[in-house]
Parts: structure tokens; sequence; C-alpha cells
């Protein structure tokens, strides 16, 4: 009956038993041949997304380049600066010592990159490719741990840090954050989707787990190694809260922390401290574009092995 064939058969000649093309007298198009109103739709829904995620960021840099005499607070402001200025940088300059603090926020990036390349990797690969008892039960315990906010471990992990004697230090800011679990779960996947004969033949070789790990498996997690520390980068330097609670002295403050000596100066001048933000963001761009094609290798290769 021709009401019960499936969408193929319907799809197929009945006299050549060639398919049929989806654009034919059906009607019917593939997701890769939308109609003219899909397609609308599509660039409508695009737009939507880019002014919703680039439309405040552009609006602090435009706020940041307007002059004394631009008023940013008036009830139609003008998107474009009438006269671009970089008095503000200067003057975000002059008035905290932005480079102390992003050297301290490097620092802390550092670290928190180093622990995650090593320790989600390490991690990871036992989990995908060795054998131990209790797998499962770490695994569950991984996607647990995942599922308690920040905020509830907080104070714990500060009592942890102050016993360790690590308060008031960078060390104590980037050790909480070494190991993230979403990190040995995506390295987990990453080792798994490695064809399990090559490991076999490493085996026949005489490798032993760790001449594995280094020969056989790293040279094909290149791309998630990438995507781990542009995520653990981006994690350590836009952190507020944390560093926030564990620093007390202003020279180990990091960039996000020594900024608000901007807000709290410069209240009145939004200019100053939309300069101030427009410098932190500067080394996520730089951090990026040097990572970016391994960034978009590692997705793809989660992609399509996941």
């Amino acid at each position: 009956m021709a009401g019960t064939r499936t969408l193929g058969e319907r799809l197929v000649s009945r006299r050549t038993g060639t398919p049929r093309p989806v654009t034919d007298r059906t009607g019917a198009r593939g997701f890769a041949t939308p109609s003219p109103r899909e397609m609308v739709l599509r660039y409508a829904l695009l737009v939507l997304v880019l002014f919703i995620t680039l439309g405040p960021f552009l609006w602090q840099l435009s706020t940041s380049l307007k002059g004394a005499s631009e008023d940013v607070y008036t009830t139609n402001p003008s998107f474009l600066p009438s006269a671009p200025t970089l008095a503000n940088y200067v003057q975000a300059f002059e008035t905290v010592p932005i480079l102390n603090f992003a050297g301290n926020s490097i620092v802390v990036a550092g670290i928190v990159i180093f622990g995650n390349i090593v320790g989600a990797t390490a991690a990871g690969y036992a989990l995908a490719r060795l054998k131990f008892r209790g797998t499962k039960l770490v695994l569950g315990a991984i996607v647990l741990t995942m599922l308690l906010p920040g905020e509830a471990t907080i104070v714990a992990q500060y009592l942890t840090i102050r016993q360790l004697g690590l308060a008031d230090t960078l060390l104590g800011v980037a050790l909480p954050g070494t190991i993230g679990m979403l990190n040995v779960l995506l390295m987990r996947t990453a080792f798994a989707a490695i064809p399990k004969e090559l490991d076999d033949a490493a085996l026949v070789d005489g490798a032993n787990a760790w001449q594995r790990l280094l020969h056989v498996g790293l040279p094909n997690v290149q791309g998630m190694l990438a995507v781990i520390a542009i995520f653990s980068f981006i994690g350590a330097w836009d952190d507020f809260l944390w560093p926030l609670i564990v620093l007390t002295t202003p020279d180990r403050f990091t960039l996000t922390v020594g900024l608000e000596y901007l807000s709290g100066t410069f209240t009145n001048n939004p200019r100053v401290v939309a300069a101030g933000t427009m410098i932190a963001f500067i080394p996520i761009v730089v951090f990026f574009a040097a990572l970016q094609r391994y960034f978009f290798r590692g997705v793809d290769e989660g992609a399509i092995k996941g």
C-alpha cells in the first residue's frame, strides 16, 4: 500500500528503481537544499544570535573608544564614537598596574593548563584504555561531581586551601582548577575513538602502557588537547569569584580582580572601565588565534569520532 511505504521507498522510481531527486515533483527538499523561506529564517536566526552574543561586546568596545565629551548616559546614545580616542586605555594603564595583574593571571592560567593537559590526559587514557576494577564507578563519580555547582563546594575548597597554607597565593588560586572533570571525559572519549588494533599492534611489539600513551595515544588526540588548553585558559583567565576569595594582597591580584579598582575609582566614568575589560580580552584572542587551527581540528575529530 502506498500509504504504508517508507520515505525511501517513495523516492524510488517504480520503473527504473533509481532514486528520484528529492526536489522533484513532490516538492520535498533535503536539509542541504532549503527553500527560500527557510533560507530567510536561517539568516534571521543567525543575525539574532550574532546580535545577542556580539552586541554587548561591540557596545563595550565602542564605549571604550568614546571621549569624555560624549554622553554615554543619553537616551539616544550613538553606537559609533564621534571622535574615537585611546585616552581611556592610557588612563586605565596609569591607574592600576595592569601588566602586573596580567602577569599573575598568566601564571595561574599556565598552572591550570598544565594540570588539565597532564591530569586529564592520564585519567582519560586510563579510563579509556586500561582495564581495572571500578571503571564504571569512577565514571559515575565524575559525572556526579559535574552536577554539583561550584558555589556548593567553594567553602570546603577555601578551608582546604587555607589548611594547606596556600591562602593568598597564586598556587592556591590555580589548584582547584588543575583537573576539570569535563576535560577528563573529553580525553576519555578521544582515546576511546582510537582503533583498538593500534594498541594491539603496539602490545605485540612489547610496548608498555606509557609507551602506548606517548607513541599511539597522544599523536591521535592533539586536536582535543588544544580544545582543553583553550577552555582551561579561558576559564582560569575569566575567573573572578575564586581569586577574590583567596587573594588579599593587592600585588598578587589577578587581572579580573585587579580591574575592580577601575570600577571603584571610575564609577562615574564607564569608558575607562570598558577600556580595562577590552585589555583583559586581548590575551584570550591571542591565545585562541595561536591554537585555533588545532581547536577546530579537535572539534571536527570529536564530531566525527564521537
